[in-house]
């Protein structure tokens, strides 16, 4: 007798993009975002826009990281080497521990849109408080890579071998 499929389990998710110069309105990265997320069957769980402060970017994630009703964060922006991407060093403190292989394949499958380019992308994730948190650059394409080709398919409970959805739970077993 063959295991019955398993109900897709919807996550609560928070996006936020970091920018200096775009408006909420202007934020086609963060919008792309929110769309997919909506559109696999997931919640937009908030969507915030601010600019690439340390602070206000750990003070933003901290609060959705202390939230029980939140799975995941994705972020969009701050991850270059201009003198304002500060996204890796504000979040990685908050990091219980950190997903290594998500940049890794992060980079990996961006190498075939922009080529060599790819070695300045400063993608990183990790989980705090069982909390996911997946920063992504601030372009639309790689958006759409770091959706598409990695996190679409492992915050589906229905991925075999394995997938994050579990993590998620078993963090906030008390989440509906």
């Amino acid at each position: 007798m063959s295991k019955p499929a398993a109900e897709f389990t919807p996550l609560n998710i928070a996006v936020l993009c970091v920018s200096d110069s775009r408006t909420l309105e202007e934020d086609s990265s963060g919008q792309y975002l929110a769309d997919s997320l909506v559109e696999a069957g997931h919640h937009l769980a908030d969507r915030q826009l601010i600019t690439d402060d340390i602070y206000q970017i750990r003070a933003v994630i901290s609060g959705w990281i202390a939230d029980p009703n939140v799975h995941a964060v994705i972020t969009t922006g701050g991850t270059g080497f201009f003198i304002r991407d500060s996204m890796p060093e504000a979040v990685s403190v908050l990091f219980d521990k950190s997903i290594d292989g998500f940049g890794e394949m992060f980079r990996l499958l961006s190498k075939d849109d922009i080529g060599m380019s790819t070695i300045q992308s400063r993608a990183i994730a990790g989980m705090a408080n069982g909390t996911g948190i997946f920063c992504l650059p601030g372009s639309t394409g790689a958006c759409r890579t770091g959706w598409d080709d990695i996190l679409k398919e492992q915050f589906d409970n229905r991925t075999r071998p394995c997938n994050f959805v579990a993590h998620f739970m078993r963090a906030n077993p008390g989440h509906d």
